[in-house]
């Protein structure tokens, strides 16, 4: 009997012994933090200032800006037509305001991608697989973004997203208020890799009389 309960014990202590735990199932990603993966998300905390320029050609005109905004102070250096302003983005005011929602702007076309996941508690987001994207006509992975009505310099705007299988945003669709028809349409190429972000730096219309895009951009650690 004393033999049994020993061999009992034993193999117990064996099954006990060669069980692993489970690690607890790791919670999947939802589309937004997987597009804001895709352009360098995980590398942002690393980011200690971005410059970029702020180009458009519309027909015959150019126009541009020049930003250095250091992420971690907030401070903002602007240069628009041969004016500088200095303010910082936690202290914005009646003089800095203007400056400020051309910065936002302007940083939205840069960092969009990773931008939805900052303001993720002011928005709702849905999403339909293979749908013709309205300037390649691809068969992408549409991404609708609304913004909500509070807050912000244009609230209420809508974002259509059209995504490749690597989540990387190929076109967009802005319409203003969330209205149904499109306000602007470009693509989304000429994809740099800087310092751990995916930045793409052209858009382009479907017509080819209009062009959105940055030089001289610096990601710095």
């Amino acid at each position: 009997m004393k033999k049994f309960l020993t061999l009992s014990a034993l193999l117990c202590l064996l099954f006990a012994c060669k069980t692993e735990k489970k690690a607890p199932p790791k919670e999947e990603m939802n589309i937004l933090e997987q597009v804001a993966k895709a352009h360098g998300m995980e590398n942002w905390n690393k980011v200690k200032e971005i410059r970029f320029t702020f180009n458009v050609d519309r027909d015959t005109v150019h126009f541009e800006r020049e930003w250095v905004w250091d992420t971690k102070s907030q401070e903002v250096r602007g240069i628009s037509r041969g004016d500088t302003i200095l303010y910082n983005r936690r202290a914005v005011d009646s003089l800095s305001e203007r400056a400020d929602a051309a910065f936002i702007n302007d940083k939205y076309w840069l960092l969009a991608p990773i931008n939805i996941t900052w303001d993720k508690n002011n928005l709702t987001y849905s999403v339909e697989e293979k749908v013709p994207a309205p300037i390649s006509s691809d068969s992408l992975t549409k991404l609708t973004v609304v913004y909500g009505n509070d807050g912000g310099y244009t609230p209420g705007d809508a974002y259509d997203f059209y995504l490749g299988e690597d989540f990387l945003v190929r076109e967009w669709v802005f319409r203003k208020g969330n209205s149904p028809e499109p306000s602007s349409v470009t693509t989304w190429e000429g994809y740099e890799e800087l310092n751990g972000l995916n930045i793409s730096t052209m858009h382009k219309n479907k017509e080819g009389n209009f062009s959105l895009y940055f030089t001289n951009v610096q990601v710095i650690r």
